[in-house]
């Protein structure tokens, strides 16, 4: 029987949106059309004409042929167009993939072809890569080309014959009539992240969840009108945790910064005034190692996140001396970045550094606009008790989780199962109902907050003509926070030396990828042959790294 609440009660365009974070600047632009929106260098870009100039980059991809579902793809650093494409390529109604811009030229060849990308946005920093990316494609689709160019690097070493960025832009119509996606369910975004296979999965965001995680992330910081935050972490990574679209929700300052340097960032929070910034504890850890007179004349009460390990005790109280107000957080490329925050209570400010480091070191809880966070048991989907001991899995269910793994089926499937996406994280949950990792499933080893896939390592470990058996496990490192460390079983009269382990991966890896230690010897193997890696982790002093 129909309720009365579903009789004469019609959606309709008067009391029904698709929620989509595009909405946002369409506001700022018109309720602040001359609030500075985006700082690079001399540049300083108002909202108004950010606005207008995302409309005409959806009016010139339109024009070009770019159409509904097109996947147009990003090869760009921090700069003022990677701003504008995480607007204007949805509003074309295409999906942004944007491009790790560390990884080698075989792997941008695969995601292109992967994805079925129709066009490619390039900074020149990164022609050369890409230039060797299109030789290595499989496909023989056309791609449109466009080329930026910024004076704070300087010309390409040799431009791809492309157009030109501006002249692109010049040629979009500045009152393109962009339409809000037909169903918030359609994708926006498309990133690609490490898995424990060779090739990468293309995760697959919706406008609905880049929207709630956007507003989760202002309500976890309480993030005031007009901020400015400074661009430390990569917008590629999770589209930059969805703060480009916070930042508009917020009518705020995007501070452009090519690449991270101690002295720019310190440079940029004193000349600007930032208040907000995000990254990897090799960002933090930069700030806190810097000479004393670098720190002079800090902004104070900057907020900052940290995300791919947990900050130490030294990082906090370093942090602390800094004035910068440091914020844990913990997620996954699937659930857009950070899905769980380690929400601080005011009483943690009494107690002494060391035990706040232990209590800000958990994983949290699940951020505002999450629907569950939780740690279960893998086999049964029940939650384990909350005592601090026993471990589960982290699972996670609401809006801020992608659609699932590009024509991958059953990986979506298997992410999926029971109605949680499964993390592979394992954790134990405390009575106060905070989260906090012990180990890592899925061999995945996390330095300066990129991910590595072991596996993937180790395949190309194997290629050497020297190895008969390779074992890749994090190693904690000061910097970095993890690195990878190889262990290797030669070949019976086999002799090589570290070096030349080092200069094989190179030439097959992204330099991040590659193992910072290969340590030689015959590895531990259980009776069926099998490889124990826990072993090795005690070995390299990773197994401690989940310790309470």
């Amino acid at each position: 029987m129909t309720s009365i609440f579903d009789q004469h009660l019609p959606r309709t365009e008067a009391n029904y949106a698709p929620l989509t974070p595009l909405s946002f600047i369409e506001r700022t632009a018109e309720v602040y059309p001359e609030r500075l929106a985006i700082v690079h260098g001399d540049l300083r870009q108002s909202w108004g004409q950010t606005y207008e100039r995302c409309r005409r980059l959806a009016s010139s991809l339109r024009r070009a042929g770019i159409a509904r579902n097109d996947t147009v793809a990003v090869l760009l650093p921090n700069t003022p167009p990677m701003v504008e494409a995480h607007f204007g390529v949805p509003m074309a109604g295409a999906v942004l993939n944007a491009l790790n811009t560390r990884l080698d030229p075989e792997a941008v060849a695969f995601m292109l072809d992967h994805g079925e990308a129709k066009a490619v946005i390039v900074d020149p920093e990164f022609t050369p890569t890409l230039e060797r990316a299109l030789a290595l494609r499989k496909s023989a689709a056309p791609l449109l080309l466009i080329e930026v160019e910024d004076a704070l690097y300087g010309p390409a070493a040799q431009p791809l014959g492309g157009t030109r960025y501006e002249d692109f832009i010049a040629a979009g119509d500045p009152q393109f009539a962009w339409e809000l996606p037909a169903d918030e369910w359609d994708a926006i975004a498309l990133n690609y992240t490490s898995g424990t296979t060779g090739n990468p999965k293309g995760v697959v965001y919706h406008h609905r969840g880049a929207y709630t995680n956007a507003v989760s992330n202002v309500l976890e910081w309480d993030m005031p009108k007009h901020a400015v935050y400074l661009w430390t972490l990569p917008m590629f990574h999770c589209n930059g945790w969805c703060f480009p679209w916070t930042v508009a929700a917020r009518a705020g300052v995007n501070v452009c910064l090519r690449r991270v340097d101690a002295q720019a960032i310190f440079d940029a929070m004193r000349q600007h005034g930032v208040t907000h910034y995000c990254g990897a504890p090799i960002v933090h850890s930069l700030l806190v190692n810097a000479p004393g007179d670098m720190k002079q004349g800090l902004p104070m009460g900057v907020k900052a996140m940290v995300a791919g390990a947990a900050p130490p005790a030294a990082m906090i109280e370093g942090m602390e001396q800094l004035g910068i107000d440091l914020t844990h957080v913990y997620g996954l490329t699937e659930v857009y970045g950070p899905a769980t925050v380690c929400a601080k209570d005011e009483s943690w400010q009494q107690l002494d550094v060391g035990e706040r480091a232990r209590l800000n070191a958990r994983q949290g809880v699940r951020y505002h606009l999450q629907r569950a966070a939780e740690v279960l048991d893998p086999e049964t989907l029940q939650p384990v008790p909350r005592d601090g001991q026993t471990m589960g899995e982290i699972m996670f269910r609401g809006n801020i989780t992608m659609k699932g793994y590009l024509k991958n089926p059953k990986a979506t499937e298997e992410a999926f199962a029971g109605g949680w996406f499964h993390s592979g994280d394992l954790a134990v949950q405390y009575p106060d109902g905070y989260i906090k990792i012990r180990d890592r499933s899925k061999d995945i080893i996390i330095s300066g907050g990129e991910n590595i896939s072991s596996i993937e390592v180790e395949d190309v470990l194997y290629r050497h003509p020297a190895v008969l058996a390779a074992a890749v496990v994090a190693k904690p490192d000061a910097k970095w926070g993890e690195t990878p460390c190889a262990f290797i079983e030669l070949k019976a009269g086999a002799e090589v030396a570290p070096e030349d382990i080092v200069a094989h991966c190179k030439k097959h890896l992204a330099g991040f990828k590659v193992p910072r230690a290969v340590v030689f010897g015959e590895l531990p193997k259980t009776s069926t042959g099998k490889i124990q890696k826990f072993e090795l982790r005690q070995r390299a002093g990773s197994a401690s790294a989940f310790d309470a």
